[in-house]
């Protein structure tokens, strides 16, 4: 009985002293991302039951393996979800005859193989990987937004296919059928939108982007512009590019279209829309100007005879 007790407490003592190690397997879990399928250069922590030698962080080479010490071979990873993974190492390690029932965890540390690109009329161009369930408007928002050159459509490139999706469905619509599912592997790009220049005599000229080709006309950039100078002449001129490149010059009945005498005209992408001054109407102004200022000085007793 003496021995029996001398021998439980020995046991105690050696249990009481001995250090406790962290499971591997807890350690390996601990930031598991969603579970996607594994591509080239994709990060997975792999973790064996009691073999710490096979216990490691390996990336997913080119040729889609991944490489454990002791397997002859590779084990294939591209185009898996970890669980499968898991599954295809237990099945090498026992016909290698390495662990009878091998038990194995596979958690993913980093995707390297499905990158999104948002490009062009955004905040913030990025490159991100997709991560669980990304949508178009994610990865918009991941770019920050839309900027005020943005034009009337966002392009998405897939497996050599380019879809135009309208801007106006996907944002102020709402419409969740071209709110779609990206996978990895697309390209966004926000082409800014085309652009009318307004020159002469406006108030504020400049370039003012294209919303809707249907709505740009000589009154919409005239009222852009924030209205006609005192001096605009009668007659604006239009400038364009034909098929060929050459310059066309096309005269408007400005004054007219103002008045609501003639009809307004519709002006396209890159056309120069130049108002003109009207230098007879300066000029007589500029007289009557001098003469009611001659008058006044005369009244007033200022003139002075030289």
């Amino acid at each position: 009985m003496l021995i029996f007790l001398l021998f439980a407490s020995t046991l105690a003592a050696f249990a009481q002293t001995r250090p406790l190690q962290p499971s591997l397997m807890e350690d390996a879990g601990k930031e598991n991302l969603p579970s996607q399928k594994l591509g080239v250069d994709d990060l997975v922590a792999v973790s064996v039951y009691d073999a710490p030698e096979l216990t490691r962080t390996l990336r997913v080479e080119e040729d889609g393996t991944i490489h454990l010490p002791l397997l002859k071979d590779g084990v294939q990873a591209s185009g898996l979800l970890p669980r499968q993974l898991e599954t295809s190492i237990a099945v090498a390690l026992k016909l290698e005859q390495i662990l009878v029932d091998p038990f194995v965890k596979v958690t993913v540390v980093e995707y390297h193989s499905r990158p999104i690109s948002v490009m062009g009329a955004v905040h913030r161009p990025v490159t991100f990987q997709s991560v669980g369930q990304v949508t178009l408007l994610d990865a918009l928002a991941r770019a920050e937004g839309l900027t005020n050159d943005a034009g009337t459509e966002v392009l998405i490139t897939r497996g050599g296919l380019v879809e135009r999706i309208p801007l106006k469905r996907l944002m102020k619509d709402a419409d969740p059928s071209v709110n779609y599912e990206l996978h990895g592997g697309e390209v966004i790009r926000v082409p800014e939108a085309g652009k009318i220049f307004v020159v002469g005599n406006v108030r504020k000229p400049g370039a003012f982007a294209v919303r809707d080709a249907n709505d740009n006309s000589v009154l919409r950039m005239v009222a852009l512009s924030e209205g006609l100078m005192p001096f605009a002449a009668k007659e604006a001129y239009i400038y364009r590019r034909d098929e060929k490149g050459a310059k066309q010059e096309i005269p408007v009945a400005l004054e007219k279209i103002m008045q609501r005498k003639s009809p307004d005209v519709t002006l396209e992408t890159d056309d120069v829309l130049y108002v003109p001054d009207n230098k007879t109407r300066r000029t007589t102004f500029t007289v009557i100007d001098r003469i009611t200022a001659f008058g006044s000085a005369t009244a007033s007793g200022l003139l002075i005879w030289h």
